[in-house]
């Protein structure tokens, strides 16, 4: 089939839904804020509860990312993010959702080819560029302090 540009594009704005960024962007910030407000209000509940704030910190890590892969199991994660957009994004909810959906998704294919190995598929680039990007970063800054100090 061949196509002419301008066939081309009339074909894409027929299938693409035209993205209306005053209902949109209010709700990625509304909704990106709600998870950021979440997230203090865990920490000021687990500093309540005594825990120090390094570790309190953590522990909103593992109580987003918790509540991300269990929203997630169970579809409402993916009907929040429709509605919200980028603002699911928030890096640690986006990164929980990115690891557990191709996980479902082939969970099928069993516990080893089909869940263990896709959990990787999407965010396996961001953990070897962050790996790789920490391990060069690590050598600048002794290099730097080697020679500086």
């Amino acid at each position: 089939m061949n196509l002419t540009k301008e066939e081309y594009e009339k074909l894409n704005q027929k299938a693409s839904n035209n993205t209306k960024s005053y209902i949109t962007l209010p709700c990625a910030f509304l909704i990106g804020g709600l998870i950021c407000t979440l997230g203090q209000g865990l920490l000021n509940l687990y500093t309540y509860f005594g825990l120090d704030e390094k570790n309190a910190g953590m522990m909103v890590s593992v109580t987003l990312i918790f509540l991300t892969a269990l929203l997630t199991g169970l579809s409402v994660f993916n009907v929040i993010a429709k509605h919200a957009g980028a603002g699911t994004l928030v890096p640690i909810t986006g990164f929980a959702n990115a690891m557990v959906s191709p996980a479902l998704e082939f969970k099928s294919e069993g516990f080893i080819l089909g869940l263990g190995a896709k959990m990787f598929i999407i965010a396996g680039p961001v953990l070897v560029y962050g790996i790789s990007a920490s391990i060069i970063y690590g050598i600048i800054l002794y290099l730097i302090q080697v020679f500086t100090g």
